[in-house]
Parts: structure tokens; sequence; C-alpha cells
């Protein structure tokens, strides 16, 4: 299977850059570029690409504000934040407008790869850096997310353990002998109770709480 990639920022030798690597990766298409977010909803809506890279800092719209409108107007389309700015300022505002990675530009290309494979597999992908400023943010509500782990059923605990692992569905089925729209259904009342929007946090939790 091809993916196909649409590459969004401001600086013209950035959208150069990353057209030449992946454009030497077998299963990976660069369909398109754009120098902004207004530019990137308008070709997403166009070209329908599987992943768009986005980067945060852009005139006109940011990379915050398009990734909102895209995942609310595409939402089978994955962003994966590329960036210089790994604070907790700009980390949880992206990641709460629906990324599904937050990676830094100084990744190793054979990692960029990586990354965009892992998204297109219903994974999550966040640099260490990133990862850390995350946590920080659920240490602040220690006391309310330890409560939540007794809300989770057995099974339920078994699930996010191998959401945290980053596997996708297929894999927790095959892993736990259960079918995957079980598993769906296990992933949304995980993060129904406890109140987080997507896996990487689910993820965090885990890890936080020692359910990894």
């Amino acid at each position: 299977m091809t993916i196909n990639v649409l590459i969004v920022d401001d600086h013209h030798m950035v959208r150069r850059g990353l057209m030449f690597f992946l454009k030497t990766q077998s299963d990976v298409e660069v369909i398109g570029e754009a120098k902004n977010g207004k530019e990137a909803i308008e070709l997403v809506e166009t070209l329908q690409p599987d992943v768009v890279l986005m980067d945060l800092m852009m005139p006109e719209m940011d990379g915050v504000e398009a990734t909102k409108v895209i995942k609310v107007r595409f939402p089978n389309v994955k962003v994966i934040i590329l960036t210089s700015f790994a604070d907790q300022d700009h980390v949880i505002p992206a990641l709460k407008a629906g990324a599904s990675g937050y990676q830094l530009k100084d990744i190793e290309p054979d990692e960029l790869v990586k990354t965009i494979r892992q998204v297109m597999n219903g994974e999550n992908s966040l640099h260490p850096k990133v990862t850390s400023h995350v946590m920080t943010q659920f240490v602040s509500n220690e006391a309310g997310y330890k409560a939540k782990v007794y809300e989770l059923t057995k099974r339920e605990k078994e699930v996010l353990k191998e959401i945290a692992r980053g596997k996708s569905n297929k894999e927790i089925a095959s892993s736990l002998f259960i079918t995957e729209k079980t598993v769906k259904t296990h992933v949304s009342n995980i993060l129904a109770k406890l109140e987080v929007s997507d896996r990487t946090q689910a993820a965090l939790f885990a890890v936080k709480n020692g359910l990894d």
C-alpha cells in the first residue's frame, strides 16, 4: 500500500528536503506541498492525502488551527506535527487538536518514515523530548488519574497495556485472542473513562500509572 503524503511548511528548502528523501521510499508518495495552514486545508480537500506532515509556526494559519479543521472535516487523515518546538505550550495544543504524531525537525530520516508508517497503522508517535513534556501535564493531575484506574475493567487494563506498547487494534486483537471489533469497543470505553481524547494520552496515562 502506498502512503500519500502532503508536506506543509512555510520554508521552501524544508519542503524540498523532505520531498527529496520521501521520494526514495517505495511505499511513500508525496502528492503535494503547502506553505501555510490555509493552503493545507484546501489541498487536503482536493488531494485526500493519507498523512499530512504539518509545521506549526506559519503565516495566515498555523499548524494547530489547520490540524483542528482537518481532523473535523477529514477525520481519517493523519496529521504528524514536524516542528522545532518541544515545549509544553506547543505540544499540548497540537495533540489536543488531533495530531497522531509530534516529531522535531532534527529527526533522523529513517525515524520520520517509521513515524509515517506507525500513524498509518493507527499508532501514535512522539519524540522523546515531547513525551517528557506531556508527562508533566499528566503529573499535575495525578490524584484524579489514579482514581480513574479503578474505573477500568480487567480486560480494559489489558488493552490499555497493549496500547502503551504501541500496538494497533489488529495486533491487540491477536495478542488477547479477541476480535478487532471488540478491541475498538474497549478502546472507546477506555478513552471515555480516562477522559482523554486519543490513544497517545491513554498510553501516557498507562505509563504514568505503571500499566505498561
